[in-house]
């Protein structure tokens, strides 16, 4: 995990220049300077936009955020080339690993500023300012996990060039962008709604106690159509419509590393329950892999939900980052699933992501990723960490102030696992460090035992990285960890007790969806 560094004042003097400028019409004539001087990185704006055209006339806010779109996702096919041609002269297996997650992650990249672009020049403006924030976020975040995966394995010779000039362009939409998520139109949400890309089908599928009707069956024992996960996936990808498909894993444990690619939208994974159906992989950073490579499971489809179904990583404790699940699919739900590790357990990438009544077992950092993420009545299970180590609940990477990310936990449990429990006063155990500049994790109503430290967070080794840059919040938590007398006082640190504020972090005020739909006895919460 690299750290990755911001000025702070960058945050203010954006703010103070969207205030100043929203209240004019912007130039009469072409003025690349003058529009380029409102982002944060001016220099790459002048030079593409000079680059694509001399005679461009931009009259208008909503041209200008077009034209940065598609210059950073140019440049993105240009950087995409440029590894594509490196990754064929790589021999030895640390370039090949770094090169593989980075072309991934590149095509992931290319694929959601595509997104972002449609979206914003549909007609029937289907793509929200939050949409797009959302988007964009991921495509900064695909670019800094390829970075962090090369720092990771030593491969230090990686061209980093062409992905700055990319991020700078990203980073320059997301302050752009968040004049109109500022300004965007407030939608009333009812008290137990489901967000809009839920249909009834779907819901009944989530709450459902009725055997369901399945399109693809896995099973070890030859019952099914296939034997393994992968399988299922591969052949549900090259259906012709990527309507809601469901696939049953039946009891078994699957010795496993399954991806749901990113065009292979809609998938539903259905197991048994969560002791009776395992997928699990021992992969780790140790044994060769990137932490992004680690994952026993890794879902970047859209609107992939999973239930009943336990994702594990066996490498243990000694083998330091070995994720077990890593998701980055949008407006994605986890429902009565188990994730089990030590370091690194769940990497909640990118992207809206949704888990309810989930076990979330292990060490250092395990939950960590850029996801706007919030999890609802879940058991979070610190384990025994390896001598000298605390355990770390999360590490959220909100890298730029204008990403719209963050970690929450709403009506939970932390506790300690089984193997912590008879040394649990030999450990110290926090609910999270900021691994990036803006990191942003809220707890609230959630039951806290007492492994957590009276501190509550931990600094990032032993330096003030972030402390007020971040955003820790606590709200009506309860149990003998909960108190707040003896907690940090960073800056960045707070005590809530307004509801307004802690209503930013839950499902409606974190993962934003523009309309949602009427009540329903699916059990989810939108409010607090």
């Amino acid at each position: 995990m690299a750290i990755i560094g911001k000025t702070w004042f960058v945050l203010f003097f954006l703010s103070s220049i969207f205030s100043i400028v929203s209240s004019r019409k912007g130039p009469s004539s072409s003025n690349i300077d003058w529009w380029c001087n409102l982002t944060p990185h001016p220099k790459p704006c002048k030079h593409y936009t000079t680059q694509m055209n001399n005679h461009f006339k931009i009259k208008h806010r909503i041209e200008f955020r077009e034209m940065l779109v598609q210059l950073a996702l140019n440049q993105a096919l240009t950087m995409q080339k440029e590894a594509h041609e490196n990754s064929q002269q790589q021999n030895s297996s640390v370039h090949k690993t770094v090169h593989g997650d980075c072309l991934k992650l590149y095509e992931n990249t290319i694929f959601h500023l595509n997104r972002t672009l449609e979206g914003l020049n549909n007609a029937s403006k289907n793509c929200s300012p939050n949409d797009a924030q959302t988007w964009l976020t991921t495509s900064l975040t695909n670019i800094e996990t390829c970075k962090s995966g090369a720092l990771e394995l030593n491969a230090q010779d990686f061209n980093f060039i062409m992905q700055a000039n990319v991020t700078e362009m990203i980073r320059n939409i997301l302050a752009i962008n968040m004049h109109f998520l500022n300004h965007k139109t407030e939608t009333e949400i009812e008290e137990g709604s489901l967000p809009n890309w839920f249909s009834v089908h779907e819901r009944k599928l989530l709450q459902s106690k009725s055997p369901m009707k399945f399109n693809l069956v896995v099973a070890k024992d030859g019952s099914g159509q296939y034997k393994t996960v992968q399988a299922a996936l591969n052949a549900a990808a090259k259906r012709k419509y990527k309507t809601r498909y469901v696939i049953h894993v039946k009891k078994g444990v699957y010795k496993e590393n399954i991806e749901v690619a990113v065009h292979n939208d809609n998938i539903m994974l259905v197991g048994d329950g969560m002791q009776n159906t395992i997928i699990t992989s021992s992969r780790s950073v140790q044994g060769g892999f990137t932490t992004y490579s680690s994952a026993t499971a890794g879902i970047d489809g859209l609107h992939f939900i999973a239930r009943d179904i336990t994702f594990q990583n066996t490498a243990g404790p000694h083998k330091g980052q070995a994720v077990a699940l890593r998701s980055a699919s949008d407006l994605s739900v986890f429902y009565r699933c188990t994730i089990s590790g030590y370091q690194d357990t769940l990497m909640a990438h990118a992207q809206r992501q949704f888990y309810r009544q989930c076990f979330i077992y292990g060490t250092v950092d395990f939950i960590f990723g850029n996801a706007a993420v919030v999890f609802q009545n879940c058991n979070i299970f610190a384990r025994k960490p390896l001598d000298g180590q605390a355990n770390m609940i999360t590490a959220q990477g909100r890298g730029d102030p204008f990403q719209n990310t963050g970690i929450s936990f709403h009506n939970c449990q932390i506790r300690a696992a089984s193997d912590l429990k008879p040394v649990v006063d030999k450990y110290k155990t926090f609910l999270g460090r900021p691994w990036q500049q803006y990191s942003r994790v809220m707890v609230m109503k959630t039951f806290m035992d007492t492994l957590v430290s009276p501190l509550g967070w931990s600094p990032w080794g032993d330096t003030d990285f972030a402390q007020d840059t971040l955003y820790y919040g606590e709200y009506e938590n309860y149990g003998p960890g909960s108190s707040t007398t003896n907690r940090v006082n960073w800056p960045g640190y707070h005590v809530i007790t307004n509801p307004k504020e802690a209503s930013k972090f839950t499902v409606a005020g974190l993962l934003a969806g523009p309309t949602w739909l009427a009540k329903t006895t699916v059990p989810f919460t939108s409010g607090l």
